[in-house]
């Protein structure tokens, strides 16, 4: 027998010889050998499970890694040649614009993106061209187009107005105002907005927008001012918790002034990553010319993406949570994700060193703060850590809770979030509160002063 097969895999001759990090290493390797050093190195990775910092999904059922790995080679660009797959796209979409009440779902346009990043984008260039159109039919000016945001809207429209030359007009969150709620909206909007963005589900703090406060603004504004601005509503964790859990909420094509909604379907679409949906409220929303339709593979493709290669996958699974589940299991699990979310809200507000950024939960996520006073409402002690010290503290438990400061205007704001997705468990939730007290004990006993080795005693040791 050879070296190789007698020796275990850590004992092979050359086993500990070290590949090249930074260029294509001359030789190959075994596959056992590549696969083997592959994982060991991504076992460093955090537990995605006890990851409360991300919104994207981390868990499937068997029969969805099943499917999943039978359609890994799927390009979903390619309709021509994957025309199944296509078809199976188009029923998402549709469902999804019946889920968000659009007025007539088979004469409306939508499409699958990689996340919701790039549907926002297409939110945004679909504002972007019918302002265009409108106003060079009236012989005017397209230059210094204008779109009004909040301040705590997520990183991907600044790209957009980055990349798509758009003026970014942000509103200021503050304590009378935490979210983009139609104040003051007169003051931002003028001939060259092109539209509004509502949020339901901010990053921040998992809040909602009130859209159709927003919405209603927006009808003044154009009752006294002759502006027309249309709302898209960046829904990426809402478009899939409002319509199960909030079915009465007003916030998507209900509203005639909402023109266009995105979702993430690796989000609270309860899919691996990355999958993004957006529809148009009508045909007519979507400008034809964003659309190409390109000769691939001997067929003829209407096509709308950023991307032109990406994979078909992520859409049959999202195909086959809607028919796994059903509306009924979407609300159980939706439902389920957010009792756990209240229970960890509720222990968290109880802890006297906290105070919630929202009492009321719109989606299974939540922020809060350090108390700056007592239960009683006098003053608190003097403490000697930080939400940074204290998301540290529980990194080393194995939990990842981000802390950050609160945008523009609530930047010395820190706050705590949690995202509890689908998989966080009652069981789960409960091991967190314990370290999470814990931790806050621990931090606790850092501020107190030591003691002196009188009271110590010579010898003896000191435990926090």
């Amino acid at each position: 027998m050879s070296d190789l097969e007698l020796n275990p895999l850590f004992a092979r001759t050359d086993e500990a010889t070290s590949f090249p990090r930074h260029r294509i290493p001359e030789a190959g390797s075994l596959p056992e050998t590549a696969y083997q050093l592959i994982h060991d190195e991504a076992m460093l990775d955090g537990n995605a499970r006890m990851n409360l910092a991300t919104f994207v999904g981390t868990w499937m059922d068997d029969h969805a890694n099943r499917l999943y790995s039978e359609a890994f080679d799927k390009n979903m660009i390619d309709k021509d040649e994957y025309p199944a797959t296509a078809e199976i796209e188009d029923r998402c979409w549709r469902m999804i614009a019946r889920l968000w009440n659009a007025p007539d779902p088979d004469h409306t346009m939508g499409t699958s993106t990689v996340g919701s990043s790039e549907a926002c984008m297409f939110g945004g260039l679909a504002l972007k061209r019918r302002w265009q159109h409108r106003r060079r039919a009236a012989g005017e000016s397209t230059e210094r187009p204008n779109i009004v945001l909040s301040s705590a809207v997520q990183v991907c429209w600044e790209k957009f107005c980055n990349y798509f030359d758009v003026e970014p007009r942000y509103v200021p969150v503050s304590e009378e105002h935490r979210v983009l709620d139609g104040h003051d909206l007169d003051s931002y909007v003028d001939e060259n907005t092109i539209g509004v963005v509502a949020i339901l589900g901010v990053t921040y703090t998992g809040m909602y927008e009130p859209v159709a406060a927003i919405a209603a603004a927006l009808d003044d504004i154009e009752d006294r001012r002759g502006l027309d601005i249309r709302i898209h509503v960046d829904a990426a964790s809402g478009g899939m918790i409002a319509p199960f859990l909030q079915p009465d909420l007003e916030w998507d094509f209900r509203l005639p002034r909402v023109a266009s909604i995105n979702t993430s379907g690796h989000k609270y679409g309860l899919v691996y990553p990355g999958l993004g949906w957006i529809v148009w409220r009508t045909q007519e929303d979507l400008p034809e010319d964003l659309v190409f339709r390109v000769s691939y593979l001997g067929g003829d493709m209407p096509t709308l993406a950023l991307n032109f290669s990406r994979p078909g996958a992520q859409v049959l699974l999202q195909y086959y949570l809607f028919l796994q589940l059903g509306m009924d299991g979407y609300r159980r699990v939706q439902g389920t994700t957010m009792e756990v979310a209240r229970y960890l809200a509720g222990e968290i507000g109880k802890m006297p060193d906290f105070e919630l950024w929202s009492e009321d939960l719109d989606i299974p996520v939540f922020a809060w703060r350090l108390a700056v006073e007592d239960a009683s409402g006098g003053a608190r002690r003097e403490r000697k850590w930080t939400l940074y010290d204290l998301s540290d503290r529980l990194r080393m438990h194995g939990w990842q809770v981000p802390a950050y400061p609160m945008p523009d205007d609530l930047s010395d704001v820190t706050v705590q979030r949690i995202v509890v997705r689908n998989g966080m468990s009652h069981d789960l939730a409960t091991l967190f509160v314990r370290d999470l007290r814990t931790c806050v004990h621990y931090l606790d006993g850092l501020a107190a002063p030591l003691p002196s080795s009188a009271d110590c005693g010579q010898g003896r040791g000191f435990h926090h």
